[in-house]
């Protein structure tokens, strides 16, 4: 095998071909096979593949006789319950684009997304902040209908009449009319010719957390999306997946859960055990209900599970692996959650502008700490230069990563401008700068370094934030860390950190500052260490620097 900056790909890359389907499709097929097999279990119930795959037709013929037709964009402002799978297969069998919101934007954010997809319709769910910022938007953009889903409906019997009587504040007072409906209504029992929908038809616009400027929709076909969910099946080396359980609590409306969540079981036939939102407790209370298998989070949801009391006394032995993404995993905190629960943990690594996911740590066998894993099958990678992007990065200097592989977005929504700046041709093939600078050892494995916006600008020097952020982290008494650069006079950038410390610590920052300064290089040295009580965090809950240094500078 030979690894260098002109490309690799895992010498097994090509072996397996991966079916350029619609997702609707994929869903057929799991239903045809066993209509039965459950797919969601959601707060004590079950909803069996057969009845999404129903309802998400119901839906279908609903959109259609409402008008919409394809390449209509139909938006998603919901957390994790069960009628996210039905209307989003079911806007794609009507041939809608899906748009997902964050169920966590302002209504300035979310009045901004819809305008920017041109989305039609809306569909949330009656929880009086979703409800609310809902309907304000609907009232003050282009949308012509919102449909209102009841959380109760979702919940079994007995807990739906609980919840009814006795949480009304938690129930939103709905306003029904032409323009907002019930989604059970909207659900339609008549027959309608549904669309042909091709692979090549555009199935999700994503929208990019926007690390300059607005966010960005990526536009992700059915064959990115189905080929992507098949790439992340492709890594599961424990036998027959449809007796799978995968732990749900990162929110479908993001790219990492909702290929390596949804789409990955519902290509499988796996099923999965989720949550409104996560919970620490509520984790633990779920994987040992359902006996989940597998468990994607985040950095912070493994922290949040170390800190919590229930931790040791709960069952995890039907846990087969822990699926770290979304930012780097801590060194300790990827320690400890190992020692306590025994249970393995592999870091992966994706983008939204991949449909989700790049390579992973092998969840059997060789793995090597600290890194994202070896390419999924399929992928491609060069190393660019950090400077001129046109050119490849020195051998054996850590370049900028560019992707290339049947999950890469088609471009930005409405922006083929960014087309120059987010892609790279070489040899014929369309590579997606990712922005990450990146390293690749002998066996394939792949580090990130850095991100070029990132990186700090030390009297000449590259400084990577992530290196300093390591260091920090070997101190015991700090538990997370961000650096960023500040204006410097001399040097004209300075590195400084930002940490908050384990419970019950009293360590200070000048004590910390002289700690590190003297383990790392000259140019890396902090100009202070300021304890915090708490750190910037995004939607799905890893540590957020852009966000720092905006609150900071």
């Amino acid at each position: 095998m030979v690894v260098n900056s002109a490309g690799y790909h895992h010498p097994t890359a090509w072996d397996t071909a991966f079916e350029p389907l619609t997702l609707p499709a994929m869903l057929e097929r799991t239903v045809t096979h066993d209509p039965d097999a459950p797919f969601l279990h959601f707060m004590g119930r079950t909803f069996s593949y057969g009845a999404i795959h129903a309802e998400a037709l119901k839906f279908a013929a609903g959109l259609i006789e409402m008008g919409v037709k394809p390449g209509d964009r139909v938006g998603l402002f919901l957390p994790n319950v069960p009628i996210y799978a039905s209307a989003y297969y079911g806007a794609m069998m009507a041939g809608a684009i899906v748009v997902n919101f964050s169920p966590l934007y302002s209504v300035e954010e979310l009045s901004w997304q819809v305008a920017d997809s041109g989305s039609r319709i809306l569909v949330t769910v009656d929880v009086p902040e979703l409800y609310g910022t809902a309907a304000r938007v609907l009232q003050s953009s282009e949308l012509e209908t919102l449909v209102v889903g009841s959380l109760g409906s979702m919940l079994p019997l007995a807990k739906s009449i609980a919840f009814n009587l006795f949480k009304r504040s938690q129930i939103a007072k709905v306003s029904w009319s032409n323009e907002v409906r019930r989604w059970s209504d909207v659900l339609s029992d008549k027959p309608v010719e549904l669309p042909v929908v091709t692979p090549e038809d555009l199935a999700l616009l994503q929208y990019t957390g926007g690390t300059t400027g607005r966010p960005k929709g990526a536009m992700l076909g059915h064959s990115q999306l189905s080929q992507n969910a098949q790439q992340v099946a492709a890594i599961n080396p424990f036998g027959d997946p449809r007796g799978e359980v995968f732990m749900g609590a990162l929110p479908f409306f993001h790219v990492f859960a909702n290929t390596s969540l949804l789409n990955h079981a519902m290509v499988t036939g796996a099923s999965i055990a989720m949550l409104p939102r996560f919970d620490a407790k509520q984790v633990l209370e779920t994987i040992e209900k359902y006996g989940a298998t597998g468990f994607p989070g985040v950095p912070t949801m493994f922290q949040a599970l170390l800190d919590h009391p229930d931790l040791t006394k709960t069952n995890l032995s039907s846990l087969k692996v822990c699926i770290s993404g979304g930012a780097p995993m801590p060194a300790p905190v990827h320690t400890r959650f190992e020692e306590v629960t025994g249970v393995r943990v592999c870091e992966g690594y994706g983008l939204t502008e991949s449909s989700g996911v790049v390579s992973a740590n092998p969840y059997a066998g060789t793995r090597k700490k600290g890194t994202i894993g070896q390419l999924i099958a399929g992928t491609e990678v060069i190393f660019l230069d950090k400077e001129d992007p046109s050119k490849l990065a020195p051998e054996g200097e850590p370049g900028e990563l560019a992707v290339h592989g049947p999950q890469i977005m088609r471009g930005y929504w409405e922006r083929p401008e960014t087309d120059a700046d987010v892609f790279v041709e070489r040899d014929g093939k369309r590579y997606l700068r990712t922005g990450d600078v990146a390293v690749m050892d002998e066996d394939g494995f792949l580090a990130i370094v850095d991100r070029i916006k990132d990186m700090i600008a030390v009297a000449g020097f590259k400084v990577f934030p992530s290196v300093v952020e390591d260091a920090v982290l070997k101190h015991e008494a700090v538990k997370e860390v961000l650096v960023i650069g500040v204006p410097d006079e001399y040097r004209g950038e300075a590195p400084r950190a930002y940490v908050v410390l384990e419970e019950g610590s009293d360590a200070n920052g000048d004590a910390i500052k002289d700690w590190l300064n003297k383990r790392i290089g000259k140019h890396e040295r902090v100009d202070q260490v300021v304890v915090r009580e708490d750190l910037p965090k995004t939607i799905i809950g890893k540590l957020d620097r852009k966000a720092l240094r905006a609150e900071v500078l």
